[in-house]
């Protein structure tokens, strides 16, 4: 309740600011046990699934207002002896940093690799990454292992580009300053819902421990920019009125997803099909249509009611034309509008279907072997992603796909759907580039 009216207090919606008090119950019946800590939610996306692993007890007191953990990648050969018999060895890293440490074992099925995820303050997660370095250290020349222990953090492809700094100079820097050798995983290796990459460091475990505490420091500070960049976007769109949208307990979540994703993406024109009830048709034109022009003008983008295709149709189909940024200011503001006109019951969701055209070489893609890629998006953006079979490309050999869901959740969904049909298109252009390379010049 507290953290409800410190994030709407001062919230700004069109020409006014919130100011949020409460009023006690009295009639309401006492709580009979007092009320459990809140949690501090994580993004799955930006720090991997949340699973719980073998990990300590110890939980320290959250005293940054962002959490921002420490991922590693551990050889599996070396779980055991991090986790120690018993757990002994685990819960005495948790006891000693002041962290918390999940050992995600159960991922990766035969993976020669595991995460680990540490939650601490930063010197609390670089103490427990040294205590695991040592760990594996010794158990490595226990067992006279041939191979280096190099130290790999896991980051989300987002910063990296911010860690390496412009021409690399901010990775020559920690390289010079700590004696380590860094490399960066591919973006090739990248998956749609694996938008992480690896960073290797080599060197000795105190240049290693050197150069952790180097890079993360460089994660965090592009991780806090987002944050303050996110918060900065959300106050730019008044008219999104998130709260109306049913979801603000996760609205910086979605956000923080959104925009990364967004400013990665070149701002090219898009079209999204957006189907809303036939009675709200007319709140959204307005009187004279004045309403769908200021939305028009305030998204930057081109927003049609396309006619009724029977006089009885329970939808019409809205198209809205613009960059990634119009069609999320023009899409938060449908959303938004339906909710305060009434149109959805005061604790319903807005869940609005929305269709975009897919090249027809791409849908499989979407799919994915198996439904694999439409089920992982699904599990990712909570939106409801269906590819019709069956279905007989246009004139531009283009198909549907269906999304359906709340505006977060669909606006999720259409971004990673676009990077899958971006991913599509660069390889067929890489395909034509080298089909056209004479034969001389390929031997």
């Amino acid at each position: 309740m507290i953290y409800s009216i410190e994030k709407l207090t001062g919230h700004q919606f069109e020409d006014y600011s919130f100011k949020v008090s409460y009023i006690a119950d009295m009639d309401a019946a006492p709580p009979d046990q007092a009320p459990r800590p809140r949690r501090v939610r994580r993004s799955s996306r930006d720090q991997g699934p949340p699973e719980p692993g073998s990990s300590g007890e110890f939980c320290p007191p959250r005293s940054r207002q962002y959490d921002f953990p420490l991922r590693i990648l551990v050889p599996t050969q070396y779980v055991g002896a991090i986790i120690g018999k018993g757990g002994l060895t685990i819960k005495n890293v948790t006891k000693q940093t002041q962290s918390k440490v999940d050992i995600h074992r159960k991922e990766n099925a035969g993976a020669a690799e595991k995460p680990i995820t540490i939650h601490s303050t930063p010197e609390g997660c670089s103490s427990a990454c040294r205590m695991i370095m040592e760990i594996m250290q010794k158990e490595a020349n226990e067992t006279k292992a041939t191979e280096e222990i190099a130290l790999k953090i896991l980051a989300n492809n987002s910063l990296v580009g911010r860690l390496i700094g412009k021409e690399g100079r901010n990775l020559k820097k920690i390289e010079e300053e700590t004696g380590t050798k860094i490399t960066i995983s591919s973006l090739q290796d990248l998956t749609i819902c694996n938008p992480e990459r690896t960073i290797t460091v080599k060197g000795s475990l105190e240049a290693c421990c050197k150069a952790e505490a180097a890079i993360m420091k460089k994660l965090r500070e592009a991780h806090e920019n987002d944050i303050a960049a996110m918060n900065q976007q959300a106050n730019l769109i008044p008219g999104l009125n998130l709260n109306a949208l049913g979801i603000f307990s996760s609205v910086h979540l979605w956000l923080k997803i959104f925009f990364g994703l967004f400013q990665q993406q070149a701002q090219e024109q898009e079209v999204v099909y957006l189907f809303i009830p036939t009675q709200a048709v007319g709140a959204l034109i307005g009187k004279k249509g004045q309403h769908i022009k200021q939305l028009a003008h305030f998204a930057g983008a081109s927003i049609k009611i396309a006619p009724a295709e029977c006089p009885d149709a329970t939808e019409r189909m809205v198209i809205v034309t613009g960059t990634p940024e119009a069609q999320f200011k023009a899409q938060g503001r449908i959303f938004g509008k339906l909710k305060e006109e009434n149109f959805f019951l005061a604790k319903e969701e807005v869940k609005l279907e929305t269709h975009i055209k897919v090249p027809s070489s791409a849908a499989g893609r979407v799919i994915g072997k198996g439904g694999k890629t439409v089920n992982e998006l699904q599990n990712l953006t909570s939106a409801e992603v269906i590819v019709p079979r069956d279905q007989t490309p246009d004139e531009n050999d283009e198909v549907f796909v269906k999304i359906n869901g709340h505006f977060f959740a669909s606006q999720t969904a259409q971004r990673k759907i676009r990077e899958i049909i971006q991913q599509v298109k660069q390889q067929e252009q890489k395909h034509q580039q080298g089909a056209t390379v004479s034969p001389h010049h390929s031997k």
